[in-house]
């Protein structure tokens, strides 16, 4: 198993670092993609050097830096700026097709799946 992103939405995403490392290396080929109730996405991308990338449904991008707080992955560096300079969740074990609940930054609920590849 990898240990996938648990995002909740734009700004939002978690990779391990230490020990975790080796289970997380498999989840920066791959894509985290969160869906709304009302139809809208977003794609989350995070790569070894501590970058993260999000596409939104509505064509916005945003770009930001993770790094491992214990049990939880954080954002920082958000840009576009966003309300709030932070976002942290806890990362989720999942293969490759497996879902996921979790909260974005506002609080609302969005369904997660990990993908196979950067789509």
């Amino acid at each position: 198993m990898l240990r996938a992103l648990a995002l909740a939405t734009a700004a939002a995403a978690c990779v391990a670092a230490g020990p975790v490392r080796a289970d997380i290396d498999a989840a920066f080929g791959n894509t985290v993609m969160s869906r709304y109730s009302d139809g809208g996405w977003v794609k989350h991308w995070f790569n070894p050097d501590g970058t993260y990338a999000a596409q939104f449904s509505d064509g916005r991008r945003l770009s930001a830096r993770w790094s491992v707080k214990g049990e939880r992955v954080c954002l920082t560096n958000i840009r576009p700026s966003m309300l709030i300079p932070r976002f942290c969740t806890t990362m989720i074990e999942a293969d490759v097709g497996e879902t996921w609940q979790s909260r974005d930054p506002l609080g609302r609920r969005v369904q997660n799946v990990l993908m196979a590849g950067r789509d």
